[in-house]
C-alpha cells in the first residue's frame, strides 16, 4: 500500500451522496477501504454500472444483513480491526442495529466514528429527510446564487453533499485518527451537511458585517453583479469566464478586447457596470469562444473558456498535470491533493463483484 493514509483501514457503510466520495478520497491516499453493503440492494447499480461507479475505485466491497444477529457481529468484527468508520443513515437507525456509537466504541475505543447527514445528528430538523437542495436554502447559501431579478439556481449538488458534507466528512476523520493517536480513545464525529454549508459562508458573513455584501441577488462582486466577474456568450454560442476583479488583471482584459476608456475609467463605480457590461458583451461576441482563448492564453486576465466535462479532460493544464486517467475505460479525475514523499496510489478499477464477509474479515485480522 502507498500513500499518507497506507495502513488506515475504513469500514464505509453503503450511501449515496457524500459517503461514497469520502470513501474515494480516502482510498486515494493509501487507506484500506471496505465498503458494507445490503445483500439485497441492487444500489446504485441500476443507476450506474458498478463499472463505472467512480467513486468505488480503490475500495473492496461486501455485503451483510445488518438486522440478522450473526452478520451484525461479523462486523462487529471487521470494525474491531478498523480506524474509523463511515456512515450516512438517518440517526438512531444504526442505533436500532445495535452498530451505534455505544456499541462500536465498546468493540473498538480507538474507533474514529463518522456520521454523516444533512441535519445533523440532534436538532428540529434531524430525523426528517432533506437533499442538497434543501440544505442550501436554510443557510442562505441558495438565495445567493443566481442573476438579478431572477430565482436562485441550484448548483447542482456540489455545494452541500460534496462540499458541506464530504469534504467536513474527511477532515473531521483525518482530525479524529489524529486525536486518537495521541489519547487512545476515539469519538463520534457529526458531520452535518447544513453545518458545512454554513461554515462555507463564513467569509459572506464578515463582508455582510462590514458592508461589503448586499443580500439582493446579483448585486454583488462575486455574484455576477460586477461586469468583470461573469460569464458572457461568445460568436459561437461558447462561454469565456471572465474574472479579472484586480486592476493589474483588469487592465489586460480591457486592453486584449479593445474596451473603450470612457466604460473603464471608473469600473469601480457600479453606476458605470450597466455600460461596462455592454462593452465586454458586445467584444466578446464579436469571435468564438476559442479564439477568445487563444487571446487570453498566458496571460493575467483571468479570463477561461467554459468547458464541458467531456472537453475538461482534454484541456492543456489538465493535460499538463496530467489530472485526469483512464481506468477500464471510464475517463475520470486523477487523485487530489498531491504529495512530494508519500504520493497516493494509482487508483483501481472499482469493485465489481463483492467478497465474502468473512473473507473481509479475515484479511484485515491476518494483518
Amino acid at each position: 500500500m502507498t500513500g499518507p493514509l497506507a495502513g488506515t483501514r475504513v469500514v464505509e457503510f453503503a450511501a449515496i451522496g457524500p459517503v461514497p466520495l469520502a470513501g474515494m478520497l480516502l482510498a486515494d491516499l493509501g487507506a484500506e477501504v471496505t465498503v458494507i453493503e445490503r445483500p439485497s440492494a441492487s444500489s446504485v447499480a441500476e443507476w450506474v454500472p458498478r463499472e463505472h461507479l467512480v467513486t468505488n475505485r480503490g475500495k473492496r466491497l461486501t455485503a451483510a444483513d445488518l438486522k440478522n444477529p450473526d452478520d451484525r457481529a461479523k462486523v462487529t468484527e471487521l470494525v474491531r480491526s478498523a480506524d474509523a468508520i463511515l456512515e450516512g443513515l438517518r440517526p438512531g437507525v444504526m442505533e436500532r442495529l445495535d452498530l451505534g456509537p455505544a456499541e462500536l466504541l465498546a468493540a473498538n475505543p480507538r474507533l474514529v466514528y463518522v456520521r454523516v447527514t444533512g441535519w445533523g445528528q440532534t436538532g428540529e430538523r434531524a430525523r426528517t429527510a432533506g437533499h442538497d437542495i434543501s440544505y442550501l436554502a436554510v443557510t442562505g447559501a441558495l438565495a445567493m446564487i443566481g442573476r438579478e431579478s431572477q430565482a436562485p439556481v441550484p448548483p447542482i449538488n456540489f455545494l452541500g453533499d460534496y462540499a458541506g458534507g464530504t469534504m467536513f466528512a474527511v477532515t473531521g476523520l483525518l482530525a479524529g485518527l489524529l486525536e486518537a493517536r495521541s489519547s487512545g480513545k476515539g469519538q463520534v464525529v457529526d458531520v452535518a451537511m447544513v453545518d458545512g454549508v454554513g461554515a462555507l459562508l463564513a467569509p459572506t458573513y464578515g463582508m455582510l458585517a462590514a458592508g461589503r455584501w448586499r443580500l439582493e441577488r446579483g448585486s454583488n462582486l462575486l455574484d455576477t453583479g460586477a461586469p468583470f466577474y461573469d460569464v458572457y456568450r461568445a460568436a459561437d454560442g461558447g462561454y469565456l469566464a471572465v474574472g479579472a476583479l484586480e486592476d493589474e488583471f483588469f487592465a489586460v482584459l480591457a486592453e486584449r478586447l479593445e474596451l473603450p476608456p470612457e466604460v473603464t475609467a471608473r469600473r469601480w463605480d457600479p453606476s458605470t457596470w450597466a455600460a461596462l457590461r455592454v462593452a465586454i458583451a458586445e467584444r466578446i461576441a464579436r469571435q468564438p469562444r476559442d479564439h477568445w482563448a487563444a487571446v487570453f492564453r498566458e496571460t493575467d486576465a483571468c479570463v477561461a473558456p467554459v468547458l464541458d466535462v467531456r472537453e475538461a479532460t482534454d484541456d492543456g493544464h489538465a493535460r499538463s498535470r496530467q489530472g485526469h486517467t483512464t481506468i477500464g475505460g471510464t475517463v475520470q479525475p486523477a487523485g487530489a491533493p498531491r504529495f512530494s514523499r508519500t504520493p497516493g496510489r494509482a487508483p483501481a478499477a472499482p469493485p465489481t463483484r463483492r467478497m465474502p464477509l468473512d473473507e473481509a474479515v479475515a484479511m484485515w485480522r491476518r494483518y
